[in-house]
């Protein structure tokens, strides 16, 4: 199926009930088959998100030699290969879209012995890996991408890596990410300092496969030449697509969720603190910590929401769930401004333009600013709005049928399924009345 010929039709009005599990975080499911790989021994995984984004990262180590087992009902049982045990590749490894993979992968594939290609979808070969290449090259690694910095992705093997400190000039968890797999291979230390926190999850479950890394402040740290042993991975659900039902049941009148399950990390939880201030009755119950990363039910009841402007400090902690909490803005009670996020230009498409685009069609006043929005809380009328192929911006308008006045009807939205294998399913049992069509 072509992803243009995609629609998702929802209905206005209703409702969001029940107790519901989203599917499995996407950041740690990428690691998990990362580190596992890589790991000397067995490693098992549960709640491994069976999206395509992962199972790109997942393909490409099969395709260098790795025997991994499943993915069955989010099982995936990985026989690591150690440190050095990646074999060569017979042919370019696709990607799809997932950008996760495509920088992460540049880092950890620096330090091989041989030479890979990376390609990706159109989307995915439009996206910026400058970020990654240029310190990459400090280090010692030869990675060619196209003249205007995007991919393909060519790494040349056999190159001598050695650890560098860098200063990073944005907040991307991606960049930090592929620096310090780059670091596994690097002679002697690599240090990434961060200008304000970003996601963890590389540095917990490095921990968690017994290999040091030291955090000081914004500064993180860790020294070549150790390995990884394996161990067991529950992935949580995910924070980014339970926000979709966060958000909804916050706007719907009536709406009573529980999310099961949800990993709460405090370096992703911008959604909940910037959801609260506009005044959503969130409640974090049963918190517990599995497998190094914090993990909770969340409980969301129909709301009052007011507009605010939103802390800068929580635009790193938000960066994904920011297409649905425009949505929140557009149902709110006066204006909401975001500045500090312009990394959202830089997102499967350009988020805040996309947005921008898809809540005046429905009759908002959405302002685009060069760093963010303005956004005043309004009425929601019908149309059609086109996601770019962009999968949160495609749920986030489905939600945002649940306080329109008419039909809404989002093009392109094949995508869905990089994130959320199912999300029609689970949100027509909590009460969306949305069908797919194409």
């Amino acid at each position: 199926m072509s992803g243009s010929s995609l629609e998702f039709h929802v209905k206005p009005g209703g409702c969001l009930k029940g107790v519901l599990r989203v599917p499995g975080d996407k950041s740690v499911s990428h690691r998990s088959i990362m580190f596992g790989s890589l790991a000397e021994g067995t490693t098992e995984v549960t709640g491994f998100l069976e999206g395509e984004d992962c199972l790109a990262t997942l393909n490409a180590f099969r395709a260098m030699g790795v025997t991994i087992e499943g993915p069955s009902n989010g099982r995936v049982v990985i026989n690591g290969v150690g440190m050095h045990g990646l074999k060569a590749p017979s042919a370019p490894i696709y990607l799809g879209n997932s950008g996760t993979s495509m920088r992460l992968l540049s880092g950890l594939f620096s330090g091989q012995s041989f030479d890979v290609e990376l390609t990706g979808d159109a989307s995915l070969s439009t996206r910026p890996m400058k970020r990654v290449t240029e310190p990459l090259e400090k280090m010692g690694a030869e990675v060619v991408t196209t003249e205007s910095g995007t991919p393909p992705l060519k790494i040349k093997g056999g190159k001598k890596l050695c650890g560098i400190s860098y200063d990073m000039p944005m907040a991307s968890a991606q960049v930090k990410s592929c620096l310090l797999l780059a670091g596994l291979y690097a002679e002697g230390q690599t240090c990434v300092t961060e200008p304000a926190p970003t996601r963890d999850h590389t540095e917990r479950m490095l921990r968690g496969f017994g290999y040091p890394v030291t955090t000081e402040g914004n500064k993180i740290c860790l020294t070549g030449g150790f390995s990884l042993k394996a161990t067991t991975i529950d992935v949580p659900a995910d924070i980014s697509s339970a926000t979709f039902f966060m958000v909804g049941a916050a706007i719907a009148e009536g709406s009573d969720v529980m999310l099961d399950h949800v990993g709460i990390n405090p370096t992703r939880i911008g959604v909940i603190n910037i959801l609260r201030e506009m005044g959503a009755h969130i409640e974090i119950l049963n918190e517990r910590e599995i497998g190094g990363e914090p993990v909770a039910d969340i409980h969301v009841k129909a709301s009052k929401l007011h507009g605010i402007r939103i802390p800068e400090e929580q635009v790193p902690l938000a960066i994904d769930e920011f297409p649905a909490i425009f949505v929140a803005a557009a149902c709110a009670e006066g204006e909401t401004v975001l500045t500090g996020a312009e990394e959202l230009r830089v997102k499967e498409s350009d988020r805040i333009q996309v947005m921008a685009d898809g809540l005046q069609i429905l009759g908002v006043d959405a302002k685009p600013t060069p760093d963010g929005i303005v956004i005043q809380g309004g009425k929601l009328g019908s149309g059609t709005v086109d996601s770019h192929g962009d999968h949160r911006i495609a749920m986030s308008f489905a939600m945002a049928a649940l306080r329109a006045q008419g039909d809404i009807l989002i093009r392109d939205c094949a995508n869905v399924n990089t994130s959320f294998p199912g999300f029609v399913d689970l949100a027509r049992s909590a009460g969306l009345t949305i069908s797919q069509e194409g």
